[in-house]
């Protein structure tokens, strides 16, 4: 036994060397960039197309590894405990041997490769896709086997309403993230792709111009009137109603009555153009299919009552992807203000979504209001007030501006932790 002792040293530290190959192949397979490297290998790269081919059979490629990494373990198992049975006797030379190889195994073939490979996993994928690639040949039969095992596993434990392989929102927005952070995306870009993603989910009542902020004119408004509306609003459409704004009918353009006044003899019922009307609970996506197919640029929102919820452009549809559109005509405002005392200003018009975004909250799920301006009316219960305040989260919020029983804006005060505490504790008194 003691002149075969080297030959089973060498053994066991090519099986230690292999079980670290197996270890260190899983770990960089595992953590590869897809987008990157299916962006390298559309670029003619040969060794990013090998290694996105052995990616995309990532079954067969895990059971190839599984296999391997299993077989040599085994071997160095049963090698040392033949080595050191010849060295230390039957009694001591298994339990010797198995905490030998165990310690080894964990450190140089598991802990030290996976550590490795994670660091650059793109290097040691293009390293080993080559013997990877022969040993997925070699182990087909195998692959096989255990891919109609899975199979089978998967139908017994199968559930209809399960997709466990679709890719939902929430994964693709971590995607996005994971390469802004890598430097694959610019910060703009990303925004792009997460609003892009997140398109489908908006609804009209969302980004509408609510009825009070509605500029209309009446049917029987003189041309000239209009004109006079058109230069102080700066827009270039507007509603059309008849006797009232709850019956809009249709809706004129800014170069039509320029152009019905210059040829006189004229009236506004010879340039209004038909609307189209759409509702609050419609996605913009489908609103937006919608404007292109019939060649509209704005929709009147219509409440469940018939009546003008608002309206909305396809201004307000594009600004959902690209961010705020402003042109020459256009005040800039900022929804939200952060002063220098760490408050923030909110306009009553903000968003609640751009709200849990801004201040990076949670989505509260019992707030049913879309603005900010209904957020108070729904915290406080009563029309609103200057100098209204509530909690809101980790911030007491204080009405600081309102006119014509509209809030125009609130001012968040992010609250110390003795003060939530000691307001949580007063809340749970006054309930009992």
């Amino acid at each position: 036994m003691d002149d075969n002792g080297p030959y089973y040293f060498a053994a066991i530290v090519i099986c230690l060397i292999l079980s670290a190959f197996f270890s260190a192949s899983e770990t960089a397979y595992s953590s590869l960039n897809l987008i990157r490297l299916k962006a390298r290998a559309d670029n003619g790269d040969r060794k990013a197309a090998k290694v996105l081919k052995l990616s995309e059979a990532f079954d067969s490629l895990l059971s190839t590894i599984l296999i391997g990494n299993n077989i040599v373990n085994i071997g160095m198992s049963s090698l040392a405990t033949v080595l050191f049975v010849g060295l230390l006797g039957s009694a001591s030379g298994p339990g010797a041997a198995t905490l030998v190889i165990t310690v080894a195994v964990l450190i140089f073939g598991e802990i030290t490769p996976k550590s490795l490979a994670k660091e650059r996993p793109e290097a040691f994928a293009f390293a080993t896709a080559p013997i990877l690639s022969v040993l997925v040949a070699v182990f087909t039969p195998l692959n096989v086997l255990f891919s109609l095992w899975k199979k089978l596993i998967s139908h017994l434990f199968h559930k209809e309403d399960e997709e466990a392989d679709d890719i939902i929102d929430a994964e693709l927005i971590t995607m996005v993230s994971e390469a802004e952070n890598e430097g694959d995306l610019t910060n703009r870009e990303s925004e792009l792709i997460r609003s892009a993603i997140e398109f489908d989910d908006v609804e009209v009542e969302e980004v509408l111009t609510p009825r009070v902020d509605v500029e209309a004119v009446a049917d029987d408004t003189p041309l000239d009137e209009v004109a006079d509306v058109f230069e102080k609003t700066g827009y270039s459409r507007l509603p059309v109603y008849h006797d009232t704004i709850d019956n809009i009918i249709g809706v004129i353009h800014e170069k039509d009555v320029f152009k019905a006044i210059r040829r006189q003899g004229m009236t506004m019922a010879d340039i209004i153009k038909d609307t189209l009307y759409t509702t609050g609970s419609t996605q913009i996506s489908e609103l937006l299919r919608t404007l292109r197919e019939q060649h509209h640029h704005m929709a009147v929102v219509v409440d469940e009552y018939g009546g003008t919820e608002g309206i909305i452009t396809l201004e307000d549809v594009l600004e959902e992807l690209v961010g705020e559109i402003w042109d020459e005509h256009d005040e800039e405002t900022q929804d939200f203000v952060r002063q220098t005392n760490g408050c923030w200003l909110v306009k009553g018009s903000a968003g609640m979504a751009d709200l849990y975004e801004k201040l990076g909250i949670p989505e509260d799920e019992d707030v049913d209001a879309i603005t900010v301006g209904g957020l108070v009316q729904e915290m406080t219960g009563h029309l609103p007030r200057v100098g209204d305040t509530f909690l809101f989260h980790d911030y007491e919020a204080t009405v600081t501006r309102e006119t014509h029983r509209r809030v125009e804006e609130i001012r968040l005060k992010k609250i110390s932790a003795e003060r939530d505490r000691d307001t949580k504790k007063q809340k749970e008194e006054k309930s009992r």
